[in-house]
């Protein structure tokens, strides 16, 4: 089978599987739901890895459109599905995160209710085929489509324990934040229509480089409202405040997706839609592109690593990581560069193994302790040694710790954004890799001053929106487990070897360098896709080790162990430090405040792109 026809099928067996799950749950036992959920994510992930290997270069554009609607004359109505190495392979990244969750999930996890054994493993395969499905897609009303299963999904799993109240309000809250996104989006796409007469990525690029001289406003109204709801995904700030809240409610392997490749593809969705559509002479110029994308990755970085290390909560804890790291992205992407874009990638390759293992890892101690809080955990973690292991290691590969892929990608990333850019990714990765190992000291070692019944025992004050993390339901079928089981451990152990093995395979980093060339070619992807003609981009370097960012990198590691030592001295108060009152009066958890800050970040977009 040629890889262009493998392209459909990508997206067409997990949504096929998920209809099976739906249809015959009813009257499936769990463990044959469970059976069939992993065979249909790991045969969409064979699917993945098979066109990532047939295709021939790591250049070539594979493209099938679907019912031979192809396009005449440079215009068409048809849906394309184009499969070059950035998007395949964050598809195959998609896939094999969906394989890890459903196998982490595998037997342990929450009964479902009566007789609908197969509803959680037919959501998380709709997930699947969602992401999949942006990530390969050629024209951007069906990239919005996708995009949109994949957010209604992901708002049913958030809210998957519907009993609690407060897994309603964080779905509730997503839903609502990530629907006004989705009409910011819809609304850019008409505008793009109404000016071209095209939904297609190639299409509407070409019509407008066939009117050189700049945007008007109307093109420059459509970039901010389509990025401005691909910004909600990737929660950049202002538009972050639904992910903490939805993280601290999801189920564990749910929170690994959405942490993992999720927010990522909001990230993916921005430079797809920049280099395909508005890279030209009629587009966005690269310097307004690139000043708006800078400041919101700065103010990302900073806010999000500065709310991560105020958390006692630890999936709020990792979900600030993720917003901070989100910032470090947009950094890299700021660049407008092959070799920007190459580092981001190398950098989201490696993140999302470490992070979904952290996850994974938080997940093993609400399942064993009950709790996701940090003081009351203080200790606790010494019965499970193994995880306390992962636990640290996951830490100092967020830190940066070389070889991992998060050392690399961060400091080819530095090297493309060059002056400033070092000192911020180093205090920011040492920041939130210092925040997990700090919880991991307490938790797994028992460092620090015991908590007692006094002040570092009490929760914050009651006007905080933060929950801490105690009196959690466990996520297992018969409570708290006696013992972490061999296939929870098994998953963070294989994520964290492959974030190991992103920085040690030169073949990788080689091809993701020569993907990004041809990613970034705006031209080469028209001329693929509307005439069928190949096309060599200029070559640049590609990733690689630098004696520079090996020893950035040993330093962030440094100054977060550093950092998590002199943390773990001090004891938790009952009421936070006065400088961060702002920051949590921000974060307020009311529904119209975050509705107020979507509006003010796409006016702050808009004034950044003009």
């Amino acid at each position: 089978m040629s890889v262009d026809r493998t392209l459909p099928l990508i997206v067409a067996t997990p949504l096929f599987g998920a209809a099976l799950l739906v249809g015959a749950g009813r009257r499936l036992p769990r463990s044959a739901a469970e059976v069939l959920g992993c065979l249909f994510a790991a045969g969409t992930a064979a699917l993945t890895l098979y066109a990532s290997a047939g295709t021939p270069s790591s250049t070539a554009r594979p493209l099938e459109w679907l019912g031979g609607w192809r396009p005449h004359g440079g215009a068409g109505v048809g849906i394309v599905l184009v499969g070059d190495r950035i998007g395949l392979g964050l598809a195959t990244l998609v896939s094999l995160l969906v394989v890890a969750a459903l196998a982490y999930a595998w037997r342990y996890f929450d009964e479902p209710p009566r007789r609908h054994a197969g509803s959680f493993p037919a959501l998380v395969l709709l997930f699947q085929a969602g992401m999949c499905g942006f990530a390969l897609a050629g024209d951007l009303f069906n990239a919005f489509v996708f995009f949109e299963l994949m957010g209604v999904v992901a708002y049913a799993l958030t809210g998957y324990r519907v009993e609690e109240a407060r897994a309603v309000q964080g779905a509730l809250v997503f839903g609502v934040v990530n629907s006004l996104g989705a009409y910011t989006t819809l609304l850019g796409i008409g505008l793009l229509y109404a000016r071209t007469g095209e939904l297609g990525l190639a299409q509407i690029g070409s019509a407008l480089d066939a009117h050189p001289g700049g945007p008007d406003a109307l093109v420059v109204a459509a970039f901010v409202l389509v990025a401005a709801g691909l910004l909600v995904k990737a929660a950049a700030v202002p538009f972050h405040f639904w992910l903490a809240d939805a993280h601290a409610v999801a189920p564990t392997p749910v929170c690994m997706l959405m942490s993992g490749v999720m927010v990522e593809l909001g990230v993916y969705g921005i430079a797809r839609a920049y280099w395909t559509v508005f890279a030209g002479p009629g587009g966005i110029p690269a310097p307004d592109a690139h000043r708006a994308l800078l400041a919101l990755g700065v103010l990302t970085a900073v806010l999000g690593a500065v709310m991560c290390g105020l958390q006692r909560h630890l999936k709020r804890l990792l979900a600030y990581s993720t917003v901070a790291h989100t910032g470090l992205f947009l950094i890299g992407l700021a660049v407008l560069t092959p070799e920007g874009l190459g580092g981001v990638a190398l950098y989201v390759l490696a993140h999302a193994g470490v992070k979904a293992a952290l996850f994974a890892c938080v997940g093993i101690l609400l399942d064993r302790f009950g709790s996701v809080d940090e003081p009351e955990l203080h200790g606790k973690g010494r019965q499970l040694p193994w995880v306390g292991v992962l636990f640290g290691t996951g830490g100092l590969a967020l830190a940066g710790l070389p070889p991992f892929g998060t050392a690399l990608g961060k400091a080819v990333t530095e090297e493309a954004v060059g002056g400033w850019a070092t000192a911020l990714f180093v205090v920011v990765s040492a920041v939130t890799g210092g925040a997990v190992l700090r919880a991991g000291a307490r938790v797994f070692l028992g460092l620090g001053p015991v908590p007692g019944s006094g002040a570092a025992a009490s929760p914050p004050a009651a006007a905080d929106a933060e929950t801490t993390g105690k009196a959690e339901e466990p996520e297992t079928r018969g409570g708290r487990l006696s013992r972490a089981p061999v296939s929870m451990l098994a998953v963070p152990t294989a994520l964290l070897a492959g974030s190991l093995a992103v920085g040690l395979v030169p073949g990788l980093r080689t091809g993701i360098g020569r993907a990004a060339d041809a990613f970034t070619d705006h031209a080469g992807y028209l001329a693929a896709v509307l005439h069928g003609r190949a096309t060599e981009p200029a070559a640049t370097p590609p990733p690689h080790w630098t004696t520079a960012g090996v020893l950035w990198g040993l330093v962030a590691t440094a100054l977060a162990v550093g950092g998590a030592l002199l943390a773990v001295r001090r004891p938790l108060g009952a009421e936070p430090a006065r400088w961060t009152t702002p920051l949590r009066r921000l974060h307020s958890g009311h529904m119209g405040d975050y509705v107020a800050w979507f509006l003010a970040g796409v006016t702050l977009l808009g004034v950044l792109v003009v």
